[in-house]
Formats: structure tokens, sequence, C-alpha cells
């Protein structure tokens, strides 16, 4: 950590849970906090050989945040801004409040308070409200609509024998309708589930090396599928068979995604990634969710309308689709603790879970 001033300010400012820098009249670093060493990942001692303009992106409006303060020589809050580059990361989307340093000429403090977390939090929230919401459908559908339904398949099967072979195709249309009205409830149903996880240490590894076999031999059949492992991940504290489901019906998503693209290809990643920690519903404590896994496609992209609702019920791309996979594979990385997140653009679609890592302290009285 890099000191600005005495012992007593420097640890005023590792306590705030924000990212904090100091920079220099030249945009150079010469203070900052823990949490700016964990959200820049890097340590002081190599925040300080550079300029702040080496970490974001080139003609980056927080170069240019940062002179307006010199000018008017008065704080200067932005909203929103999106400073991710290949040295810091991905999703560092943050408001930024920039304010002059008091005792020397030019410097200023930046304080950086991270968006990303919280909406990617507002989502599940969202999504979990919806799948409420089919909970209490489900369970109105079983009642309402299973039980007439085995009634007319059962009519339709009489008829079936009654009827000449012009009609019968009709009386089999009925009882494929109904099957498959009956099979769409089913699915429902499952939101329903609110038992405990039963859940233990579980290798991700093994999970989606089980995965890709399944996908391999079925819903990726002609698909080149990459793995880019990371091999000393610590396990993660899960249900396994909830974990096939999720990546299961995430490759299957991608897959169907690809359609007719040349050279079509499924990455499947994995990789720890220091430093998040956030509130997550059920839990007292701030949880940390360094394990990320992604499931990566490089088809068409998600239409951008869609992107904000995909993981609620009822929302699909697919002409036929029930548009439930998704929400509950939300449901499932929720129900763990977890956030399930995608990014989406003209080249390509990534699912990328963040969930805990298994640890016997924490865990022992599970």
């Amino acid at each position: 950590m890099g000191s600005v001033g005495s012992s007593e300010g420097q640890l005023v400012l590792d306590s705030l849970p924000h990212p904090v820098i100091v920079l220099d009249e030249n945009n150079v670093i010469f203070g900052a906090n823990t949490a700016a060493e964990d959200f820049f990942q890097a340590s002081f001692s190599v925040l300080k050989r550079h300029s702040i303009s080496y970490f974001v992106p080139f003609g980056s409006p927080l170069l240019a945040l940062i002179a307006q303060v010199r000018e008017r020589n008065s704080s200067v809050n932005e909203y929103k801004v999106d400073i991710s580059s290949p040295r810091i990361g991905h999703d560092k989307l943050v408001d930024i409040n920039a304010s002059p340093m008091s005792g020397r000429e030019g410097a200023v403090v930046l304080l950086f308070q991270e968006r990303t977390m919280a909406e990617k939090l507002d989502k599940q929230l969202t999504s979990r409200g919806a799948a409420r919401t089919v909970t209490g459908l489900a369970a109105m559908l079983a009642h309402e609509i299973k039980n007439p339904l085995s009634g007319i398949r059962g009519a339709a099967q009489l008829l079936e024998m009654a009827v000449g072979d012009d009609d019968r195709s009709l009386t089999r249309l009925i009882q494929d309708e109904t099957d498959r009205i009956v099979k769409l409830v089913d699915r429902m149903e499952v939101f329903s589930d609110e038992r405990p996880i039963d859940r233990e240490p579980v290798n991700i590894h093994s999970v989606l090396d089980h995965v890709k076999r399944i996908a391999e031999h079925g819903v990726a059949k002609n698909i080149k599928i990459i793995e880019q492992y990371d091999p000393s991940l610590p396990q993660v504290y899960a249900n396994r068979d909830q974990l096939v489901q999720v990546f299961l019906n995430l490759i299957k998503n991608a897959s169907e995604a690809l359609g007719n693209v040349r050279d079509a290809e499924i990455v499947i990643s994995t990789a720890f990634r220091p430093g998040i920690r956030l509130s997550v519903p059920g839990v007292r404590e701030r949880v940390s969710l360094p394990l990320e896994f992604c499931v990566r496609d490089n088809g068409t992209g998600v239409p951008e309308e869609l992107l904000p609702h995909l993981f609620e019920p009822f929302v699909t791309t697919k002409t036929n689709g029930s548009g439930l996979g998704l929400a509950l594979v939300a449901k499932i990385v929720g129900d763990h603790g977890g956030v399930i997140e995608c990014d989406s653009t003209g080249r390509g679609t990534t699912f990328r879970v963040l969930m805990s890592a298994y640890s016997p302290q924490e865990h022992s009285q599970s």
C-alpha cells in the first residue's frame, strides 16, 4: 500500500471499501489504498511506476475528467464510466469522484465505486422475483390444467380407436399437444422446489469434462469445443448434478445460437479472479466469488434489447423455445449464492458464472 501522508491517514484510506488513488501533476500514481491494489490487480510498487493512462483505455473519459478537476480546481463526479482494459480486466464499470488534493498543486484524488456487481445483483433479484411468479403460476397450472388435460388426452385416445385413418392424425395431434403442455408445466414446477441444496466440495473440471462428453455426443455433436482451464483452481462448494444441469444448458444454448456459423466453436474456461466480494441474499457476511466459469460461442450474439431480460422466465430468442432454460440456470446459480451474467456482441456471446470456493472452515457446519 502507498502512503500519501501520515500513517493514520493511510489507515483511513485502507479502511475504505472503494479503490482510491492519488495522482501527481503529471498523472503519475503516488498514493493508493489496499482496495485500489485489488482493483488495478497490481501492488503499489507497480502502480507508482506508471501514469494512470497506462491502466485505462486510450482516450478514456477518465483522463478528461482529471483535466477538468485541475481546470476548475473543484470536485467532479462522473457515473457509469467504463475503464475496462487488458491490464485491469473486464467489467470495470465505475462511478468516479475526482477531487483536487489540498496542499499539493495539480495533485488529484480519484475514488472509484464499482457498479458492475450491484447491477448484476439487481438483475439476479429481478430474475428471482420473476421465478417466484412462475412458482405460483406453476402451482395454479398443475391444479387447473394438468387434471383436465389428462381427461382430454383420454378422450382423444378413445376417439382414435373409433375414427378412420383420415381423422386419426388429428387425435394423435391432440395427444401430442397435451403431452407438450404437461411437460411445460412440469418444467415450471421445478421453480417451486425450495428444499436446501445438498452440497459438497466439487471439482469443476470433472463437471465440465462430463458435460463436454455429453455435448459432443448430442447437442454439440458437430461443434468444436475448446477448453481453457486453470489447473490450480480450488474446489467449488456445490451440488454436482445441478452444476451439470447448468453447464449442459449453457452449452446447449451456445450450440443452438451457432446455427450455420462457419468454423463454429464453443470455449469453456475457468479462472480465479481475486478481489470480488459482495453481499448476496440470505448471507450475513460479504461473500467472495473468485471462481469464474465461462461458456463462450462465436455466434451472432443476443439482440441488445433482450440482454437485460435474458434470465427472466419466458424470454427466449428461439422460435419454439419456452424461455425457461436460462431462468432455471439463474435460479440454480442464485441458490448457490453465485452470480451469472451474459456479455454479447455481434462476434459471440459469453455466459459467465461467478461462485465461491470451498473452504473447510466456512463449510464445516453446513
